[in-house]
């Protein structure tokens, strides 16, 4: 067997196995979009909510972050990384 033979058959099996996942691929996309369009007709894709459950209570945001303290800790992981790594 030449090399161009081997070549050859490579790019055949290399062409087929591409072909066979894009293939699979395709037939899953399908079958899920079939799968979602079925649980959507039957309703299964209701939320909990919508059957009468209590909206979660936002957590209000008090405080602004310390940008001098997240600052201080950067410059300092950096030094830190300078120091270790310094070759």
């Amino acid at each position: 067997m030449t090399i161009a033979e081997m070549l050859e058959q490579s790019g055949v099996l290399t062409l087929l196995g591409m072909g066979i996942v894009f293939g699979f691929l395709v037939v899953m996309i399908i079958c899920m979009t079939l799968l979602g369009k079925a649980i959507h007709a039957l309703g299964w894709d209701r939320d909990v909510q919508a059957k009468g459950a209590p909206a979660p209570i936002p957590v209000p945001v008090t405080g602004t972050p310390n940008n001098a303290a997240i600052t201080a800790a950067i410059s300092a992981a950096v030094i830190e990384y300078r120091r270790i790594h310094k070759e």
